[in-house]
């Protein structure tokens, strides 16, 4: 659907900043129905500014191709940390995993509460909460990212009845059964992202698409220490809680969900958990990476074939160098002269 790109944008005395540039793919240029959704999530994101959601610069288009310009965030998504965890039989470390949800759901909330610059609500819903839209970078930031098919009250599309949007494992009940949705719905899809960086296993899983979408509506959740024995009741129950099959049974608020987290955090060990223990986090588990990021390269211009070789000019005491010998008018007959010794040596 579209396509993103590390770029750099230049301005005057040197200044320079990294960005991403999400254009959509050629392929699909003239899908109206696409380039009006692609304007809506550059719409919708261009209102928002909060730590834990990756900013919008601008939107634009050149040659007929609309483009996104956002906040470059160096890191990984939490479906890359997940597989290499996966990989080294290992998972990450629960109070990691429930200091990452808790910031995803303080952005979360501060987009549900959003209100334009008339103070109406806009009713934002992240319809994709999910682990390949969770960024953590080397530095410890956590970033939640596109707003693709965010459902908001002043987008231009709607979705139509019995279409359904975002990634099937991650979606709620009442998404799937085709409901109105609220941001109760992404409150489930961070308590199915919890669930699974605590145990190490997804949770809904299937043969087909409709087996994945049956066990999402029944919302049958083994409770996580059967899965993972080390996980506490506490964080448990926050878990549960937050997978709760009926809207009415789960977090009201996306904020409610965090700061349990932030209390569990609190009363399960003395040193808090902080911005720097995801960054160090991530530098251990993505060495090569993290160091290929952080390298600056070398800028060599390559050579002007068609530029001369330059002398250095001549020292003002030192005489002018001779005029070079007009070549004789005719060719003298007879074999050439011998080549000094040093350039037949190696013939």
């Amino acid at each position: 659907m579209a396509e993103v790109y590390k770029a750099k944008t230049v301005g005057v005395e040197g200044f320079e900043k990294l960005v991403a540039i999400k254009r959509i793919l050629p392929s699909i240029a003239e899908d109206e129905e696409f380039i009006k959704m692609f304007v809506d999530e550059a719409k919708i994101t261009s209102q928002l500014s909060h730590s834990n959601l990756a900013q919008t610069f601008d939107l634009g288009k050149i040659d007929d191709t609309y483009y996104i310009a956002m906040e470059y965030v160096p890191g990984k998504d939490v479906r890359a940390v997940f597989e290499r965890m996966k990989r080294r039989g290992e998972r990450m470390p629960l109070q990691l995993a429930a200091f990452v949800v808790s910031r995803v759901c303080e952005g979360l909330d501060y987009a549900h509460r959003k209100r334009d610059a008339s103070g109406r609500e806009l009713h934002i819903v992240h319809r994709d909460v999910s682990p390949q839209n969770i960024i953590l970078s080397y530095e410890g930031e956590v970033k939640l990212i596109d707003f693709g098919i965010a459902k908001a009250a002043n987008k231009i599309t709607k979705t139509q009845a019995g279409i359904l949007k975002g990634k099937f494992g991650y979606m709620s009940p009442e998404q799937v059964r085709g409901l109105p949705l609220d941001g109760r719905s992404d409150i489930f899809a961070a308590g199915v992202v919890l669930y699974e960086l605590c145990t190490g296993d997804r949770l809904f899983v299937g043969s087909s698409d409709f087996s994945v979408l049956e066990k999402v509506q029944q919302a049958k959740v083994t409770p996580p220490s059967q899965v993972e024995p080390s996980i506490p009741l506490k964080l448990e129950r926050i878990i549960l809680k937050a997978l709760a099959r009926e809207p009415e049974d789960r977090y009201q608020h996306a904020a409610d969900i965090a700061a349990d987290l932030t209390r569990f955090l609190l009363d399960s060990q003395p040193k808090p958990v902080t911005r720097e223990d995801v960054g160090a986090f991530m530098k251990g588990t993505f060495p090569e990476d993290e160091r290929r990021e952080g390298a600056t390269p070398i800028r060599r211009p390559p050579p002007r074939i068609d530029e001369p070789s330059r002398k250095p000019a001549p020292r003002i005491d030192e005489p002018p160098p001779p005029a070079p010998s007009k070549p004789p008018a005719a060719r003298r007959s007879g074999p050439p002269p011998p080549l000094p010794a040093s350039l037949t040596a190696d013939l």
